[in-house]
């Protein structure tokens, strides 16, 4: 079963998927859209971080990785610290006064003072970095297999992992990542939806579906869904894509709930003519 069809049997079938003692049925939402705004079209978004006040996003590719402070209302790059040509950036977080970026298979995090950019620490990994994000006491990351995978934050080393599962099976390419609440929010490789998991048990208590943002137009020259930012103020969240023009504020509302905004739905092609 693939996450859409457990997306749509999650909309159809909202309690227990057996009559007793089977995995239950995550929660069907989808993405209500508050606010749109511009997203360099050259970011290939590897992890976005809202610190409250500044947005702080990985790109990734080889010769074109970078971490930068972006303005969130223009999406104007106010700082960009280009990575070396060899290294491909990953997920992206904020510890403390400190961002930690992975990079793909360099098998390296590297450690930045948020304020100068500084690289200030390194620490080594083994596998690839995708995902990362953290709870307050742990880094939570992916690897492109089916684990969240806990880290000391000082010294990177490992403290546990627990799979993913949806519907009682383990899913692939769990990639970024933004822990809020006391769960786990993850971007899954090449899929338009979003999955909500329990970090203790790695059962997906959600799925969300991101799909429809973008026009047949610009969807032609993007990439995946990719990116995860948590605003506190407002309770909403921030999503983008690699290589798309817009970053989206949004909600996640019940599949089944009607528009209250008018915008842009998740699930729908938009009708707005942008």
């Amino acid at each position: 079963m693939t996450l859409r069809d457990l997306f749509s049997l999650a909309l159809i079938l909202p309690v227990a998927l057996t009559a007793c003692g089977g995995p239950v049925a995550p929660e069907a939402l989808r993405v209500e859209v508050i606010e749109r705004y511009p997203h360099d079209p050259g970011a290939f978004t590897q992890g976005l971080v809202w610190n409250g006040s500044t947005l702080y996003e990985s790109t990734g590719l080889m010769g074109f990785s970078t971490l930068r402070e972006v303005e969130l209302a223009s999406g104007e790059v106010i700082r960009s610290l280009a990575l070396d040509d060899a290294i491909f950036g990953e997920g992206l977080t904020q510890f403390g006064d400190e961002l930690i970026q992975l990079t793909f298979r360099s098998s390296v995090a590297l450690v930045y003072d948020a304020a100068t950019f500084d690289l200030v620490d390194t620490h080594g990994y083994v596998g690839e970095g995708w995902g990362l994000t953290h709870d307050g006491s742990h880094l939570i990351m992916t690897n492109g297999g089916t684990e969240l995978i806990f880290r000391d934050p000082e010294t990177f080393d490992l403290i546990s992992s627990v799979v993913v599962t949806a519907n009682g099976t383990p899913v692939d390419d769990v990639n970024e990542l933004e822990f809020v609440d006391g769960f786990v929010y993850a971007n899954v490789w090449t899929e338009d939806l979003i999955l909500k998991i329990d970090p203790d048990t790695g059962v997906v208590v959600a799925v969300i579906d991101a799909s429809g943002l973008l026009t047949p137009e610009e969807a032609a020259s993007a990439n995946v869904l990719n990116g995860i930012a948590y605003l506190p103020e407002s309770g909403h969240f921030l999503i983008t894509g690699k290589l798309w023009p817009w970053l989206f504020e949004v909600r996640f509302v019940p599949a089944g709930e009607s528009p209250t905004n008018g915008m842009v739905l998740g699930g729908s092609p938009s009708n707005q003519g942008r």
